[in-house]
């Protein structure tokens, strides 16, 4: 599916086409996320990860003591970010941010469940109280829940959190048959972003927050070998599925 790229990762291969203003939050200067910023001359290769990682935030947070006090006084994200669980996707260091300017919410292949009370809770808070400026639903390439989806394998609990994806399988049965499985697994994660996005355009905080300050909602997948992010552009909705979907879901 076609799409742009957002800012990638400083250390990322290449340069692409920016993402478009509306969709550009407002930089500070960073604190440094990436792994480079944080090492020292020690050799932590062979260490614990726990370890390492406890030494080195010490070390990271002892270079930016200045930014910590206003950020104890409160938070101020523009970005609700809904993501996958992976740990290959940490959004804040994709998208080049700082601490506190995206609000989080994770699960298994990023979906977006309209009776999960977690999500529903982030959601709400993020929209109504923090009155973020933009929700990014985001999926990755090679995703574990994905594969789940496309496979027959019992997975327990995991098999009724999976649900919606094997909706969207059975639905696009013909097409995901006809990819290669590699192509299968983008194919399915792209449609489960475009799935989110319609459900969050469904939610009555939501849709308030579109028509009275102009909240935006974007689809993107992060690709995990390049460290680069697309965005999804999904098909313009017609007056009258507007006006469907507003008289459906719109409370007041």
């Amino acid at each position: 599916m076609p799409g742009r790229i957002l800012p990638s990762l400083p250390c990322a291969v290449s340069r692409r086409v920016p993402v478009p203003v509306s969709f550009r939050p407002t930089l500070r200067a960073p604190f440094s996320s990436t792994a480079q910023a944080c090492s020292s001359s020690s050799d932590f290769s062979d260490a614990d990860k726990l370890a390492t990682g406890l030494q080195k935030n010490k070390e990271w947070a002892s270079k930016y003591p200045e930014q910590f006090p206003g950020l104890a006084k409160g938070q101020q994200p523009e970005i609700l970010w809904i993501g996958c669980s992976d740990s290959r996707c940490p959004e804040t260091t994709i998208l080049g941010l700082n601490p506190g300017d995206v609000f989080v919410h994770r699960n298994i292949a990023n979906i977006v469940h309209h009776a999960d009370l977690n999500s529903a809770c982030v959601i709400e808070f993020a929209v109504a109280h923090l009155k973020v400026k933009h929700i990014v639903v985001s999926g990755h390439t090679a995703c574990g829940g994905i594969n789940a989806a496309l496979g027959n394998s019992k997975l327990g609990i995991l098999d009724t959190w999976l649900l919606p994806l094997r909706n969207l399988r059975q639905k696009n049965i013909e097409a995901l048959q006809s990819l290669d499985p590699q192509q299968a697994v983008i194919k399915l994660s792209e449609l489960n972003v475009l799935d989110g996005v319609q459900k969050l355009k469904q939610l009555g905080v939501v849709i308030d927050a579109i028509e009275t300050r102009g909240l935006q909602v974007h689809g993107v997948v992060y690709d995990v070998a390049t460290g680069l992010l697309r965005t999804l552009n999904a098909a313009d909705e017609s007056h009258e599925a507007t006006k469907a979907r507003l008289t459906a879901f719109k409370t007041a």
